[in-house]
């Protein structure tokens, strides 16, 4: 006898719904794309990044120089021209410093530095921190209690006095040692959130049915928990790189950032207060490109976090 056929279930799926069949990372594009506040902080941060690249282009097309001095030319108001030694042509679109010196110039090759302490510092503390969170956070034990205890000892430490320590007795200066300095003491905060993270990720099903099939703990920690990851990374990359910026100018304010006559806008700002009166550019300059920056790296990092909320609706 024929037996009937048995009817077949059929899954409902709502037409015109976007995020159907869209990954997460697809969806957070399109958010971003949305998102005018946070593109015009992406605009602003790649302006600034190129701007400080090109600066000896812009330099020699304004026919300045940041290092070069000259008595006859203090104090310069904004967009004023003077002679050079050769005699050629210079624009100071920002006026000049108390050594004459161009301050376009001198902003220009100041965010190389700054921004290079910004993003290399905080590299180095995220791969520091993304790398003993989820090596902690994954196998426990008496690794994970050690790595607990220093960074609770580190934490105790007021962060500031912490660096001022550190910072006074590293054999040498510069950029490079700051970096150092700042990446090799900032990891704590990524790697407790990457280890809370990370214990989460490691009892869900797909990280179960990975280890059922024989895949080692490396590959389980870098191709499917660190995936999972990346919206939690990249945000925490922007504030780093904000706070980092700021640390250096607060570190260049107490005397152990950067030193002259290599320009940073941390020094550049707490040189000019000893001329506020004469030239008030001096100051407020070096100061609007801290604030811009660090104010678009805040915006940049809770835009992403917003766009790579699962719950968010567009």
């Amino acid at each position: 006898m024929a037996t009937q056929a048995q009817p077949v279930a059929r899954l409902k799926v709502e037409r015109g719904n976007k995020d159907v069949g869209q990954s997460l990372t697809k969806m957070a594009i399109r958010r971003i794309r949305k998102d005018r506040l946070t593109l015009i902080a992406i605009f602003v941060i790649i302006t600034m990044t190129l701007l400080s690249i090109f600066a000896p282009v812009i330099s020699d097309a304004l026919g300045v120089n940041p290092t070069q001095t000259s008595a006859d030319r203090t104090f310069l108001p904004l967009f004023s021209s003077s002679l050079n030694r050769d005699g050629t042509a210079a624009t100071h679109v920002l006026g000049t410093d108390d050594l004459g010196r161009d301050h376009l110039s001198r902003l220009l090759y100041a965010g190389q530095v700054s921004l290079a302490v910004g993003f290399l510092a905080a590299g180095l503390a995220i791969t520091i921190g993304v790398s003993i969170g989820i090596t902690t956070g994954f196998f426990g034990g008496v690794v994970d209690d050690f790595v607990n205890w220093l960074i609770g000892t580190l934490t105790s430490i007021p962060s500031l006095f912490l660096l001022l320590i550190v910072a006074s007795v590293m054999p040498f200066a510069g950029p490079t040692a700051l970096i150092l300095v700042l990446g090799l003491l900032g990891w704590t905060g990524t790697t407790r959130l990457v280890r809370g993270e990370t214990l989460s990720l490691r009892e869900r099903e797909y990280i179960i049915s990975a280890r059922a099939v024989g895949a080692s703990p490396i590959r389980i920690m870098f191709v499917h928990i660190l995936p999972n990851l990346f919206s939690v990374i990249i945000v925490t990359l922007m504030l780093d790189i904000g706070a980092l910026i700021l640390t250096e100018a607060a570190l260049s304010y107490l005397g152990l950032g950067i030193k002259a006559p290599t320009p940073s806008w941390g020094n550049m700002l707490t040189g000019a207060q000893a001329f506020f009166v004469y030239g008030i550019h001096l100051v407020i300059f070096p100061g609007l490109m801290i604030f811009i920056t660090v104010l678009c790296l805040y915006i940049l990092g809770d835009g992403i976090r917003d766009a790579f909320d699962p719950t968010a609706k567009d």
